[in-house]
């Protein structure tokens, strides 16, 4: 991914936190010579002394005839992004849009159904934690639990991480009034602003 200088985040630790918090990410490789990307959770693991990414897709997802060892896959996991007018700034300028995006690189690794079983424990149970009745996949009988007969488990292990935080931190003089406005225009535009006031403070 190109990422201006000014752009890059190498603050592994908050890509790490990031990667958790938006978990439900792209993966994309190759189909018959195309790009194919599936749409799935994809979960931060440690595995050993490895950082892995774990998820499954259905069998039926032509994706999964590519699956082989060491096969290469980009995942890309998605953070706010927002319209920034230059109406707001202080001189004349194109108007642009700031944004958070992550990619991982990585090969690929077929889990057993045994351990796809077990990754989608983890899955479940960690997405469970704020519900009011909480739901375990051992309260689900064996017929119901044979689904994981048709899904491919698999970890991949992480070889590098690209981090895109256009925050306008090349527009320092405008923060005050691009915060201002964009927290008047809705939830996601609200949260870009956050991630601009973090970035401010730290400069």
């Amino acid at each position: 991914m190109y990422i201006p200088h000014h752009y890059k985040n190498e603050n592994l630790e908050e890509v790490r936190e990031f990667i958790r918090q938006n978990s439900f990410g792209i993966m994309v490789n190759q189909v018959d010579g195309k790009p194919w990307a599936t749409h799935i959770p994809l979960e931060l693991e440690k595995h050993g002394n490895r950082e892995v990414l774990v998820g499954h897709i259905a069998k039926a997802n032509p994706q999964g005839k590519s699956f082989h060892a060491d096969s290469q896959v980009l995942c890309i996991f998605h953070g706010p992004h927002a319209y920034v007018s230059s109406s707001w700034y202080k001189e004349e300028e194109v108007p642009t849009w700031d944004y958070i995006a992550v990619h991982v690189y990585g090969k690929l690794e077929l889990l057993s159904e045994e351990e796809t079983m077990q990754a989608l424990h983890r899955l479940v149970d960690h997405y469970e934690t704020s519900s009011e009745k909480p739901l375990s996949l051992n309260d689900l009988s064996p017929k119901t639990l044979r689904q994981v007969k048709g899904v491919i488990g698999f970890r991949i292990e992480i070889e590098e991480i690209q981090a895109a935080y256009k925050l306008s931190q090349t527009r320092q003089q405008d923060h005050a009034s691009i915060i201002k406005n964009l927290k008047q225009r809705g939830v996601t535009e609200t949260e870009i602003a956050r991630h601009i006031e973090k970035q401010s403070d730290n400069l």
